[in-house]
């Protein structure tokens, strides 16, 4: 397994923050990141690249590139920001990846980190609750490798994770790995239903949120209010559906034969 950096432009940065928004639950951190870097008008300094990524090549315009992700950078009120941004991590299926994979690739991550002088990294995904997500708004769970940045977080307005539990992929290992390099680390996840393949705009419109709260940015929040609005009112239909299939269902005498809405 390798994974390789290319680096277009270097930056001397001081002290800078790094989030990262890879795809996984609901699509959340992905869907926050990518909005970020288009308010920002974020430059993109590194290429990513890994063969623990799909067997595959991007195609545009019939010309073809291999797969990437890519770090990107801004400076926003005298402080460096970079961005790690891209449509691919490991599979977390692990029926079409191996652990070592995983490993690798979120070590180069935090290498590449290191390298440019990070010392926070915040993490950004989504969290599963199932069908809880359809009649409930979204919360932010965090989870750190510090306490301080627990504390830190639930003050902004984030839910610390009441539970013991497992936090997938790069979104996880980054933050266990940074800790062995001093790196301070946080993972800040949206609540989402894992069958939102193609993305949670509500849940990512909470994080985004809490990121202008904590960090300042100057971004326009019309385009993702007018997809967390849309989103909300479909889950607001679904729950009405699925309470008048159990109404049905409470009414005949016969047993039920299981429900059509999603799991």
């Amino acid at each position: 397994m390798v994974t390789t950096m290319r680096i277009i432009k270097n930056k001397k940065l001081k002290n800078p923050i790094l989030f990262t928004g890879l795809p996984g639950i609901g699509l959340v951190g992905k869907l926050v990141v990518d909005y970020l870097l288009k308010e920002l008008k974020a430059e993109r300094i590194a290429e990513v690249y890994s063969d623990a990524f799909p067997p595959a090549v991007h195609t545009h315009n019939s010309l073809v590139e291999l797969i990437k992700d890519d770090f990107f950078y801004v400076k926003f009120k005298n402080r460096d920001y970079l961005f790690l941004a891209g449509p691919v991590q490991p599979a977390l299926d692990m029926r079409y990846s191996k652990s070592e994979e995983h490993y690798e690739f979120s070590q180069q991550l935090v290498s590449f980190a290191e390298q440019f002088g990070v010392k926070q990294i915040f993490t950004l995904a989504g969290i599963n609750i199932g069908e809880a997500r359809l009649t409930r708004e979204p919360r932010v769970i965090v989870c750190a490798n510090s306490k301080t940045l627990v504390d830190s977080f639930v003050k902004s307005g984030c839910h610390p994770s009441g539970q013991d539990g497992l936090i997938s992929g790069a979104a996880g290992l980054v933050l266990g790995l940074a800790k062995a390099k001093g790196i301070e680390g946080a993972c800040l996840m949206g609540e989402t239903n894992a069958n939102l393949v193609y993305g949670d705009h509500g849940a990512a419109k909470k994080v985004l949120e809490l990121l202008v709260k904590k960090f300042g940015f100057s971004v326009k929040m019309q385009a993702i209010e007018k997809e967390s609005k849309n989103i909300e009112k479909a889950f607001n239909q679904l729950s009405k559906e699925i309470e008048a299939q159990q109404k049905e269902l409470q009414d005949d005498d016969t047993p039920p034969s299981g429900l059509t809405y999603v799991r």
